[in-house]
């Protein structure tokens, strides 16, 4: 059983009040939670991960509460999205083990979501950042939620950590005007429309 012992946790938050035209009713809401673990894998090849996936599920878990929390409930959340970022250290399957661990947290604590969460990882040094991807939570084809937050720690990942990270999103983009399927149509039955 691998120790992912965690070094610090990040919480950030924006609130979009307009971008350059008329404020929406209500301002739209991005999350993201970070975690900065130790890699146990890191320096040596290990052939054998997805047991290790097990091992990150009270992570995921508890990352999805407090960000639900934050964005003021799963009832106001609609996108979604994870990413990680390995060390050097580390190899990229290292980021793969947050699949499962972070991916399902989110649609369970968020009840109905059909949609793939987005996801997004690579390699990088200390200060490194990362572009975490939004889709919305029950039709992947919904254009307005087509979107992103950068996140990074200042003094993560050391060459032996991960930073695991989740992202929420109240509402699409501000000013979406690109057509496409639009929420209030979504039936989200297949995960797509």
């Amino acid at each position: 059983m691998p120790t992912f012992a965690i070094r610090k946790v990040l919480l950030q938050l924006e609130e979009i009040r307009h971008d350059g035209g008329p404020a929406p009713e209500l301002p739209r809401r991005i999350g993201a939670v970070l975690a900065c673990v130790a890699n146990p894998f890191a320096g040596r090849y290990e052939p054998d991960l997805q047991p290790a996936m097990e091992d990150l599920k009270p992570l995921g878990k508890m990352m999805s509460e407090r960000l639900i929390e934050a964005l003021g409930g799963a009832a106001l959340i609609d996108g979604y999205g994870k990413g990680a970022i390995v060390g050097e250290s580390g190899e990229l399957e290292h980021g793969a083990l947050w699949h499962v661990p972070g991916g399902y947290a989110m649609r369970e604590l968020l009840g109905q979501s059909n949609a793939i969460v987005p996801s997004c990882m690579k390699r990088g040094g200390v200060g490194a950042s990362l572009d975490v991807p939004l889709g919305h939570i029950n039709a992947a084809y919904v254009r307005s939620h087509f979107d992103g937050i950068e996140v990074r720690l200042t003094d993560g990942p050391k060459a032996d950590e991960i930073v695991f990270a989740l992202a929420m999103s109240c509402g699409g983009r501000v000013h979406s005007r690109m057509g496409g399927l639009e929420v209030w149509n979504v039936k989200g039955e297949d995960g797509l429309r």
